[in-house]
């Protein structure tokens, strides 16, 4: 398309005369514009009173503009403190959990600790353990009940010997060999131990029933003194356990005594000790007893 040989903007004179004008307007402002800045250069002080009406008259735009900025940036500020919150709670529960698996950990050590401590303090008494070691197993579904420990002759272990943990009666040494040994626990139903209760001088017997738990029979009859909660230890008599040591608590009342429940559960035990017979002459005595008595039934058939 050719390009119009003539720029006249019409043949109106109303729009020829406002073009005009605006071509005279914006001469006059460039020249007005050059004229102010020359006096600015020339003369800074005579266009301070400007300046200052100029900033006056911007400065509700500027300050308009300054908090819509600053609100946008708190919006974002806020926006993102919560996204870094988030991320920073989470890694806190992460943190918090670790610290309660340590802390569980800790608890488990420590108590091994004290489990460690109370076995060696049996070696502070009169008569010193024969042997301390871990208890290998022990039968927890089957009415004998027996459990296995790493020594036997070569460490000094002999049949008879009680063996105890921390809390008290686990049983007594039943076969041995060079290195191993068998104990049959106080719950296996030919388990019989005299007992007392430990806040008097009442006397009995516990008799182990096979599932894991013990029959207080009374040797007297009659009134039955017992208590749900009263504790048992050994009596010392028979002469292979030593009197006092804790056996157990009782959880059921029956016409003739009660049932109780083990305070040295096998089950969970780690250590045991080896403790000498309490008095090796009266068991000796016993069983020459036993052996003169079959011999007269012997004799008799």
């Amino acid at each position: 398309m050719a390009s119009p040989k003539s720029r006249r903007s019409g043949f109106s004179k109303k729009q020829q005369y406002s073009v005009f004008t605006g071509y005279l307007l914006a001469t006059l402002g460039a020249v007005l514009g050059l004229a102010l800045l020359a006096i600015s250069l020339w003369q800074p002080a005579i266009m301070q009173p400007l300046r200052g009406t100029a900033t006056t008259i911007a400065s509700p735009a500027g300050e308009a503009t300054a908090t819509a900025r600053a609100g946008k940036n708190g919006i974002w500020a806020t926006i993102s403190g919560f996204w870094r919150a988030g991320s920073q709670n989470a890694a806190l529960r992460e943190e918090v959990e670790i610290a309660r698996i340590r802390l569980a950990e800790t608890q488990a050590v420590e108590a091994e600790n004290d489990r460690l401590k109370a076995l060696l303090g049996l070696y502070n008494q009169e008569n010193p353990p024969v042997a301390t070691t871990r208890l290998v197993a022990s039968s927890s579904s089957s009415v004998r009940r027996f459990a296995y420990i790493g020594v036997g002759r070569a460490d000094g272990v002999e049949i008879g010997m009680p063996v105890h943990s921390e809390r008290g009666v686990i049983g007594r040494i039943l076969e041995t060999s060079f290195a191993s040994s068998r104990v049959l626990l106080l719950t296996d139903t030919e388990s019989v131990l005299p007992v007392r209760r430990a806040s008097d001088q009442t006397v009995a017997f516990a008799e182990g029933r096979g599932d894991g738990f013990l029959r207080i029979r009374l040797i007297n009859l009659g009134l039955n003194p017992l208590e749900i909660g009263d504790v048992f230890v050994t009596s010392g008599a028979g002469g292979y356990y030593r009197p006092g040591v804790a056996v157990a608590v009782l959880s059921e009342i029956t016409p003739d005594g009660g049932i109780a429940q083990l305070i040295a559960e096998p089950a969970a035990t780690n250590y045991v000790s080896v403790e000498p017979i309490y008095e090796p002459l009266a068991v000796e005595a016993a069983g020459v007893r036993e052996r003169d008595e079959l011999t007269e039934e012997e004799l008799a058939n």
